[in-house]
């Protein structure tokens, strides 16, 4: 799954690495190393510009709310449980069929935080000899340093109880879609912990690679069948994963100190 992200890039990067057309200075977010569901975050997508004559889409960078609200929805409610959609069911769920057909998106990442139990601690919480234990947080990057570039859903909603013209009558929204856990080496791996990610947890974002990025994005992309086969997980060894500091699992923590990577696993945490 993902859960909590990492997204540090400024605007300008991003515009530079996805080849954005349109981004609006006054939607700049600050850096967020603790990315959490209901937060904005920045979403890349093609779609005509607002209120143009010209109706080709146009590449741009803007800001949704993590956490998916179909337009069908009578309420946001729930919206905090709608981070992730599953690549394999994505095409049929029908909170997501229709985003799928014509609204996805890359949500750009440093990347992903994971969290580890113990098999031994696993196993006492389990058998009710021990209360909840504490659980190790990883960070999942690419080896080479590149942008994460997370598969993602946009969604539109209409609040209507606001008027129209109400700013807040509308709301944008995104999800993370996801695929199982690669079960192959790290391409850099702890030095006690993990090897592979599934080792981590059975499930993780899906990273798209930028030979599929145009696809992705293209809205006149349509054919659920087409669309399946760019759900294809990347090619193996491209991740590494490295402790980090506890500290993260408090979401009202937020700084680069997040990411710094330990030499093993915190004092009280076990893999």
């Amino acid at each position: 799954m993902c859960g909590r992200y990492a997204s540090s890039r400024r605007p300008e990067d991003l515009a530079g690495i996805f080849e954005i057309q349109k981004w609006e200075p006054e939607e700049t977010l600050e850096p967020d190393y603790n990315v959490a569901p209901t937060k904005e975050v920045y979403a890349v997508l093609d779609r005509p510009l607002k209120d143009a004559d010209d109706r080709r889409p146009v590449r741009q960078l803007r800001r949704l709310r993590w956490g998916l609200v179909p337009s069908w929805a009578q309420t946001p409610e729930g919206a905090a449980r709608m981070i992730n959609a599953r690549a394999e069911t994505v095409h049929e769920k029908p909170a997501y069929r229709r985003a799928f057909a014509a609204r996805r998106c890359i949500l750009p990442a440093d990347g992903y935080y994971e969290w580890v139990t113990g098999d031994k601690e696993r196993e006492l919480e389990v058998e009710g000899k021990k209360k909840r234990p504490r659980k190790q947080p990883y960070f999942v990057l690419p080896a080479d340093g590149s942008v994460f570039a997370m598969a993602g859903l946009y969604e539109f909603w209409r609040d209507a109880t606001l008027p129209a013209d109400d700013p807040r009558a509308w709301w944008a929204t995104c999800s993370v879609i996801t695929t199982e856990a690669e079960q192959s080496p790290l391409a850099v791996a702890p030095a006690e912990g993990p090897h592979a990610l599934a080792d981590i947890h059975p499930r993780m974002p899906l990273m798209l690679t930028p030979d599929r990025w145009d696809a992705w994005l293209d809205p006149s992309r349509t054919d659920p069948d087409e669309l399946r086969g760019l759900l294809t997980p990347p090619p193996e060894g491209l991740m590494r994963a490295y402790p980090v500091p506890t500290a993260v699992s408090n979401v009202r923590n937020n700084g680069p100190e997040l990411l710094k990577e330990l030499e093993g696993p915190e004092e009280g945490t076990l893999f």
